[in-house]
């Protein structure tokens, strides 16, 4: 690169590569250094977003109990940094979460302004942002260096009792619906209800409804039961995008293998985060990054494992302030009866050590060094959650 020549993706991408610290690559086997290139990869985040959480931070004080979470996520603004810092990160395409999702508000009113904002914000950024309708224009965000927008839910309480509104989301956009958060909805028990009650009768219609108008089906957050009762009530292929295996750290919010498995053998594919929740003590890092997409490579097969970082690209600043701008979140979050065990003020909702723009050539690198080819980490960085998006909504 000549000197003063502009920075472009591909330039980052390689300084990325070469600049990236792995202190615990001297214990890894040796048999694999070449690093991997993400630069020709389809990259889908299964869940996660485009915002610079800095300005999140600064407006905190700002920030209501009364206000809706749509409200609050809207203050993680997206501005010409996020989607900067998303281009440079490679991101091809991201599940996006719309709308409601707990706290206060009308639930479907509070979500279907949420998607008026966001046709907004596409509009006005047609340069960079490309709105997914189908697996098609995941492509044409690729050849077009743009970031593809897909709407999803985490939170199917903005259904109501009415399983036919689900129709009226698909056309306005919405690709993917969450049936649960972790509290408890009309349709099963979240991942924080000590019942496990598993998917109600609605849930079974709202399941029925979202295969019906080729809407893919997300487990995320829900309780054991509800995710096998609705692997079993769907007929598509469905997802959970983003989730840790129990197995490794054994909390409601991660996954069984049983869950697991029985989404893989229908096909369906399941997105490991870059969240907290992989550790059971102390602040997760890059290696459990690892450590839990290896894991789900072996229950699932390597056609079935994914990434949904829950998170964006942008680095952050000021640490010590996020740090205390999460510890409040939590807090409110305890207090509205939506919070996950192994929220704590001691850990912070990233991967230090697997953030910012580098983070998905890192873990390519990381990925490589462990011996994994370059097929299996394209499948892995967004060519599965492709192969599921292309069926589900083309079915």
């Amino acid at each position: 690169m000549k000197t003063g020549q502009p920075l472009t993706r591909r330039h980052f991408l390689q300084l990325s590569s070469l600049m990236t610290t792995l202190p615990y690559l001297p214990a890894l086997s040796a048999a694999s250094t070449s690093a991997v290139s993400i630069e020709s990869m389809m990259v889908i985040n299964g869940l996660g977003g485009i915002s610079n959480q800095n300005l999140w931070v600064r407006t905190q004080a700002a920030k209501s109990e009364s206000m809706s979470s749509s409200a609050i996520r809207r203050m993680r603004s997206i501005d010409a940094r996020a989607i900067r810092d998303a281009h440079a990160s490679g991101t091809t395409a991201v599940n996006a979460t719309l709308g409601y999702v707990a706290g206060a508000g009308d639930p479907y009113e509070d979500t279907v302004d949420d998607i008026a904002e966001w046709n907004s914000l596409i509009q006005n950024n047609s340069k960079d942002l490309l709105k997914v309708w189908t697996a098609e224009d995941i492509v044409r965000a690729q050849k077009e260096s743009k970031i593809g927008i897909i709407f999803g839910f985490q939170n199917a309480r903005c259904l109501d009792n009415k399983p036919e509104r689900v129709e009226t989301f698909s056309r306005l956009g919405v690709r993917i619906i969450q049936l649960t958060y972790n509290d408890a909805n009309q349709l099963g028990d979240g991942s924080g209800v000590p019942e496990n009650r598993g998917l109600s009768e609605l849930g079974k219609d709202a399941v029925a409804a979202l295969n019906e108008n080729h809407v893919l089906v997300d487990l995320s957050h829900s309780g054991e039961n509800t995710c096998l009762d609705a692997i079993v009530a769907s007929k598509s292929p469905i997802c959970i995008s983003h989730t840790g295996c129990r197995a490794l750290n054994d909390i409601p919010r991660n996954k069984t293998d049983k869950e697991m498995k029985m989404v893989a053998d229908r096909g369906g594919v399941v997105g490991i985060y870059f969240m907290p929740f992989l550790k059971a003590d102390g602040q997760a890092r890059a290696a459990d990054v690892v450590r839990h997409l290896e894991h789900a490579l072996k229950i699932c097969g390597e056609d079935h494992v994914g990434i949904g970082t829950d998170g964006d690209a942008t680095a952050i600043d000021d640490m010590q302030a996020y740090r205390q701008a999460i510890a409040g979140e939590i807090q409110q979050r305890r207090q509205a009866g939506v919070s996950a065990k192994g929220e704590s003020s001691k850990v912070v909702p990233l991967i230090p050590d697997l953030s910012g723009p580098e983070q998905f050539q890192k873990l390519a690198d990381m990925l490589g060094r462990r011996g994994h080819s370059s097929r299996v980490i394209e499948k892995i960085l967004g060519a599965n959650f492709f192969r599921l998006m292309r069926e589900v909504w083309s079915a």
